[in-house]
């Protein structure tokens, strides 16, 4: 069976997230802040997703209805 490689990708984001979030609560105070950049690149990279997402369903929708008119 072939894995998707799209699928395993959709768990990076959250996986970042999660490695922040374990290694801002266990580290020391000193090193918490080594783990801010992988959390804020990983929520940049699910809202990325969603508004991309968005402007295609727009853009989509556009051309539907610019199709439409044409007629």
């Amino acid at each position: 069976m072939k894995i998707n490689k799209r699928f395993i990708l959709s768990f990076v984001a959250p996986f970042m997230i999660l490695i922040s979030a374990v290694g801002v609560i266990f580290r020391g105070n000193s090193r918490k802040i080594f783990y801010l950049p992988i959390g804020v690149m990983g929520v940049v990279i699910i809202l990325e997703r969603g508004i991309s997402r968005q402007l295609d369903r727009k853009n989509i929708l556009k051309k539907i209805k610019s199709y439409k008119k044409a007629k």
